[in-house]
């Protein structure tokens, strides 16, 4: 089953297009999980003081814990996230936030490192930018990150186009080449 955590708002999405051409591609089952509409309690001292209580009693049915349980189950994740203003759309962070769960998506080593509890055994991360100046650092490198240190999602993909805004663009054929560009 391939999870498809989708961080794209406009209806004319060039990232949510490059993802659905992956996933098309992949050819399996996909679930998506479209960000805009999940509405995320604040994280405030009595969400913590209860999920941490959720956490220590190892009560995973919470309905809280839904996304970190869907995450953990994943055989393939796909993230499509815009990039915005050197990073990814916000509602990604809170997600990311919301599925770090100690005892679901990772553990900790008794020398305290973290070990991924995740069944996934890859990740696509798919991203467009309208500038060519998209460092890997500010988005992609910290889901790689998370991904491969704490979820133990060793194979971890970039997809990108880039450079789609540039005045003379040409925005089809860049979409083209990464389209045609996927490979698993």
């Amino acid at each position: 089953m391939i999870l498809f955590v989708n961080a794209c708002v406009r209806s004319e999405s060039r990232t949510k297009t490059l993802a659905d051409a992956l996933i098309k591609k992949l050819a399996d089952e996909c679930e998506e999980l479209k960000l805009e509409d999940v509405s995320f309690p604040k994280t405030d001292e009595a969400f913590l003081s209860k999920r941490d209580s959720l956490i220590e009693a190892r009560n995973f049915d919470d309905e809280a814990f839904a996304p970190a349980r869907q995450f953990a189950e994943a055989k393939t994740i796909v993230i499509a996230a815009p990039y915005w203003d050197l990073s990814f759309p916000a509602m990604l962070k809170q997600y990311i936030e919301h599925i770090n769960v100690l005892g679901i998506t990772f553990e900790y080593t008794h020398e305290g490192i973290p070990k991924g509890l995740c069944k996934a055994d890859k990740l696509y991360y798919v991203t467009t930018a309208g500038g060519n100046y998209v460092p890997d650092d500010f988005g992609f490198g910290y889901i790689k990150a998370l991904a491969q240190n704490f979820y133990g999602i060793k194979d971890v993909k970039l997809i990108k186009a880039s450079g789609l805004d540039i005045y003379g663009a040409d925005t089809k054929a860049i979409m083209k080449e990464a389209v045609e560009g996927i490979t698993l």
